[in-house]
């Protein structure tokens, strides 16, 4: 296999934004790194001057991009997003559902297992597996999601038909309701089928939120949408989990789904090491402002914001790429908005050992971005994207 050097770069490392470094790829991970100008001996060279090394993000909840929905999509489509993600710095993944017949995750279930199979060597974003948001919510807190799909959870029936609904050899995340009938039960079945569970669309009280901590809930999604606020004689969900030190909350950086303002807010809360950017993107992502058909309904695209018919938010057009520059912007340091957009969503996963930082021994997952926040390529599993 071939080694890749690249050179004269600045590259954010754990602890520090190293200048004018090289790194040494062998066998799609980082072999070396020096600031020492040393004669690194490899096949290709890429001079990087004026760049910055990132780690490459990790999207843990996408719900498609390009004009591909994830509820739909099919072998190709899913490749064309992990395409368009690659060349936003994106180096992996997680195919997002919106609630929806079994029928048709099974369906779509089977491409995202094929495209898993043979992505490995292709220098696009890697599907590490499946989210599935909002299967069991509250249908008072459902946003853009669709009730008509929600279900209940009935121990020997829904056991089975949730074995069913898993990937080969994938991560699986799920975003519940936990106040739901028979939700905190519900939390215990899917730890001890080894699903990783998050607290979402939801106005459950702080007792049953500790309940669901305490059965295995590890994270929250989207801070501050679809869950109740935060108030100064009630927590709320949102207060409940900037208090909890230990739960991990993705938050949608756009300034749309949530002021900039409170995007400061819940980093000097939650710090890096507790919130983890998502996109929260929908098949519009990528094809500017319009009108869509989207989950059975018109979705409206109107200076960045999506709309639809019922007046909910559905979802973003951003990117994680997006998300970063949104970040930097508000004075938050490189090193810790690298830790937001690729360490915290790898350890949400429990991936961090290979995944999520510049470090030697780790998998060469990279975007070199310039001065002015553009993507000059990406780097995956050692493999090149510009």
């Amino acid at each position: 296999m071939k080694t890749l050097l690249l050179k004269n770069t600045n590259a954010i490392l754990p602890d520090e934004k190293a200048k004018n470094v090289s790194l040494l790829i062998k066998k799609n991970k980082i072999a070396d790194i020096s600031s020492k100008n040393e004669s690194f001996i490899a096949d290709e060279t890429l001079d990087l001057s004026n760049t910055t090394l990132f780690a490459g993000f990790i999207d843990i909840h996408n719900h498609g991009a390009v004009g591909v929905d994830v509820n739909t999509a099919n072998t190709e489509n899913l490749r064309e997003v992990s395409r368009f993600l690659a060349g936003k710095g994106v180096t992996a993944w997680l195919p997002t559902f919106v609630p929806d017949a079994d029928e048709q995750y099974q369906t779509v279930i089977e491409a995202i297992d094929e495209v898993m199979e043979t992505q490995v060597g292709e220098p696009v974003a890697q599907i590490l597996g499946v989210h599935y948001e909002g299967v069991f919510a509250n249908e008072k807190m459902c946003g853009a999601l669709r009730p008509k799909f929600f279900k209940e959870f009935i121990k020997g029936d829904e056991v089975e038909k949730l074995r069913k609904l898993r990937a080969p050899n994938a991560i699986h995340l799920t975003t519940l309701a936990p106040e739901i009938t028979g939700g905190i039960e519900l939390i215990k079945e899917l730890r001890r089928q080894n699903w990783i569970v998050s607290i979402g669309h939801t106005r459950a009280n702080v007792e049953t939120l500790n309940q669901a901590f305490d059965a295995g809930a590890s994270q929250v999604t989207h801070l501050f949408n679809a869950m109740t606020g935060v108030h100064h004689r009630d927590l709320g969900v949102a207060g409940w989990a900037l208090s909890n030190d230990k739960v991990i909350c993705e938050i949608i950086a756009d300034g749309i789904h949530v002021a900039p303002e409170m995007l400061k807010f819940a980093f000097r809360n939650k710090t890096a090491d507790g919130l983890a950017l998502v996109s929260d993107s929908v098949a519009p992502t990528g094809l500017g402002d319009d009108t869509f058909e989207l989950w059975n309904e018109k979705i409206s695209v109107v200076g960045g914001k999506t709309q639809n018919e019922r007046g909910s938010i559905a979802g973003s057009v951003i990117t994680m790429l997006d998300a970063v520059k949104m970040m930097i912007s508000l004075g938050i340091d490189e090193r810790e908005v690298s830790r937001m957009a690729s360490l915290t969503p790898a350890k949400t996963l429990g991936i961090e050992k290979d995944f999520g930082s510049i470090e030697i021994g780790k998998r060469a997952d990279l975007v070199a971005l310039d001065e002015q926040g553009n993507v000059i390529l990406t780097i995956v599993g050692g493999k090149t994207f510009y």
